[in-house]
């Protein structure tokens, strides 16, 4: 075997996001192996029932207390080996949702828990879960501060995704929304003890900055988004730190943001210590398609020409992987710029060219034809997706948005997502989980309407004020006369046609204005979750740009399913090594197919789900839709051991050990992921509320 693994680096603990500052998602231990791993047995499990999180929590583990998402927003400190509860500490607002962060001084005394609620950054003492008010101001950093805009049109910015901790320092992305008008996503560092701001990369280049002159010259002080929700990695002995930047803003029309738009869709490596860059590659130019890289770079060392190289490889939402010396940036295969498809839409100016890897060959599906409709569907329903595929703009990969039908594949909620990634540092193995979901995209000069599972009248009603009011209005509804003076009917009427300097808003729908005059009615019972709530209204279009607009599309069949042709969710081991796929096999099932025999399809994607793989010769992963979790063969690919629970698993799982035995744990959620899949569809198995928490598993004591 190649062992490459670094000697600082033991991959023993799960103190980090992920396991480990590199994101390697890798564990060396190896008590639960091939051998043994079909006798595993839940150890201990904790409920967290109630309104479902927005995603799965990883957890932390550090000197036998693993740390949490509990219940009502809280964060729990539980005894690692049995779960009892130790701590609970309870937070005003959402905090961070995918994980936390962790910091301790060099002789251990100062232990912190470090998380973003609301978008304020805080810290809590990890041994009590007291809060720390010497951070900050009285224990708070307000992230939304700081980034050229004023602070108050920006609702939230703070990423699920926790960030990294290097040294004294804790970097962080953001999330900034994706909608016209959202704020820019600088990268920032702040000084673990006091709070303060250390450094900041502006992702919109400023004037004299490199890359200013691929935006329109003052796009800096309009754009929005090319942030890093996603996940950082850290060379630690390099000081060097790696992120994907998401698409600039708007994601899939860009009439006001012509050029190249660096940092956008950019692999960016910075000096951890002081945010200068050493080195950059865009994957995608001018990005038409949400097409943001979000999945941890891995950093890895491979033999490649005969020789050990340190590398980083990047897994994209779009199906490809890019590999490159993670010193110099230079690819270790080349890599092509070849036309694309051309947008026709009025004032937009695609990008001619993107860059194709050459190896190593694609993980996900990238276009999708008549041939390769879903067949798991009536006559009529694959005549139907027959018409769409040969009467839509569908030329393959990067084709652009249009003003019809456009196919997207694997689309924007396809390929591999956040957590969707782990790496073998013995042996410079990658391996992916990815999904296919096809989607149906038609640009239009209406935004669409954003919904949320579950709201009430009231919060559909704060939803479309945002969307049409609040850029006139404001978030204080000035000037708003109340349904309960006019009458609702009348109200209605005015806003559906307009009066005097007020414009009609004709496409509203009946729901819409009732959601409407219900929040205007009673405005604080419209309060939204953090994750619908976005930025304001955006301003008004520089030099009257004119704004299309496309809602996520994900294209299903009548029975809730892609419409593409299985496998929907795939697991790919590639050696980076050779630039190679070793083996691929379909991820999860759908239970209703499965019940007939049918079970080589995968299970249903979008699913964000984390994986693992261990020194024991395993990966571990679970699959919300089937609501599984599975360890895998990491030789071949081959299902060793797996459990059904009665609530979907996401997240990363974290493995660590405690008093001579090896746990494995799961986070679970019980709820829809998107929208797009119905409450009837074959797609899911739905879960209990009350069995939504986390479940740990280990081998017989």
């Amino acid at each position: 075997m190649l062992s490459l693994i670094a000697a600082a680096v033991l991959y023993t603990t799960w103190s980090d996001y992920g396991g480990t500052a590199d994101s390697m998602q890798y564990s060396a231990l190896k008590q639960v192996n091939k051998s043994n791993v079909n006798r595993l047995e839940l150890a201990w499990s904790y409920p967290v029932p109630g309104p479902s999180a927005r995603f799965g929590s990883t957890p932390l583990v550090v000197d036998g207390m693993i740390y949490l998402r509990g219940g009502e927003n809280s964060l729990v400190a539980l005894d690692a080996a049995s779960g009892k509860k130790i701590w609970n500490h309870s937070v005003e607002g959402n905090p961070t949702d995918r994980g936390l962060n962790f910091w301790q001084s060099k002789n251990g005394s100062d232990q912190r828990i470090i998380f973003a609620a609301n978008s304020y950054l805080q810290e809590i003492n990890a041994r009590t879960g007291v809060t720390i008010n010497t951070f900050g101001n009285d224990g708070r950093v307000d992230l939304r501060e700081g980034l050229d805009r004023d602070p108050k049109s920006i609702r939230s910015i703070q990423s699920g995704t926790p960030g990294r901790v290097f040294e004294n320092l804790i970097i962080l992305g953001s999330a900034t929304g994706e909608g016209y008008g959202s704020a820019p996503g600088d990268i920032r560092a702040y000084d673990v003890l006091s709070g303060k701001l250390v450094w900041t990369f502006h992702t919109i280049p400023r004037p004299g900055e490199f890359g200013y002159e691929t935006w329109p010259k003052d796009a800096w002080k309009y754009g929005g988004g090319t942030n890093t929700w996603g996940e950082i990695s850290i060379d630690e002995k390099r000081g060097i730190a790696y992120f994907p930047l998401g698409s600039p803003t708007y994601d899939f029309y860009g009439a006001d943001r012509i050029g190249q738009n660096l940092f956008g869709d950019c692999l960016l490596a910075l000096d951890a210590r002081t945010g200068k860059r050493l080195w950059h590659f865009q994957l995608v130019h001018h990005d038409l398609w949400d097409y943001d890289p979000t999945t941890a770079p891995k950093l890895l060392t491979v033999r490649h020409n005969g020789k050990p190289v340190d590398i980083v490889a990047q897994p994209t939402k779009f199906g490809f992987v890019y590999v490159f010396n993670r010193v110099t940036g230079e690819p270790l295969w080349p890599i092509e710029e070849r036309p694309v498809p051309k947008s026709d839409v009025p004032g937009e100016q695609s990008w001619p060219t993107q860059p194709f890897p050459t190896a190593p060959p694609p993980f996900a599906q990238q276009r999708f034809t008549v041939e390769n409709i879903n067949p798991y569907i009536d006559a009529a329903e694959k005549e139907r997706l027959k018409n769409i595929l040969l009467n839509a703009r569908n030329e393959g990969l990067f084709t652009p948005p249009a003003l019809r039908d456009t196919i997207d594949m694997p689309g924007e909620l396809g390929g591999v997502n956040w957590g969707g990634a782990a790496a073998d540092p013995e042996t410079g193995m990658l391996f992916v989980r990815s999904g296919n979901a096809p989607t149906l995209h038609k640009l239009s000069l209406q935004p669409p309407r954003r919904r949320i599972p579950g709201a009430t009248a009231e919060q559909q009603g704060h939803l479309v004020f945002m969307q049409r009011c609040e850029g006139c209005h404001g978030a204080n509804r000035a000037g708003v006369v109340s349904p309960k003076d006019l009458g609702v009917e009348k109200f209605k009427a005015i806003v559906s046609g307009g009066q005097g300097e007020m414009p009609a808003f004709p496409d509203l729908t009946s729901e819409d204005l009732s959601a409407l005059a219900a929040y205007i009615t009673n405005p604080a019972a419209g309060a939204l979750p953090e994750r619908a709530q976005g930025g304001a209204a955006p301003p008004p279009p520089p030099d009257g740009q004119v704004r299309y607009y496309t809602p996520y599309g994900t294209l299903n069949t009548n029975n809730g399913l892609p419409a593409v042709a299985p496998p929907w969710s795939t697991l790919t081991a590639y050696d980076l090594n050779a630039g190679t796929i070793k083996w691929q096999v379909p991820l999860g099932i759908v239970p209703e197919l499965a019940a007939k025999g049918i079970k080589d399809t995968g299970s249903y994607h979008p699913t964000r789900n984390g994986l693992v793989t261990t020194a024991g010769g395993l990966i571990f992963v679970g699959t919300w839709s089937d609501r599984m979790v599975r360890a895998y063969d990491k030789d071949t690919g081959k299902v060793l051991w797996e459990k059904e629970l009665e609530s979907g698993p996401e997240g990363i799982p974290a493995v660590y050990e405690l008093g001579g035995r090896q746990y494995v744990a799961f986070c679970t959620r019980t709820g829809r992921v998107f929208d797009n899949i119905g409450a009837d569809s074959m797609a899911w198995k739905p879960g209990k509320p009350e069995a939504q928490g986390y479940y740990v598993f280990a081998l017989p004591k």
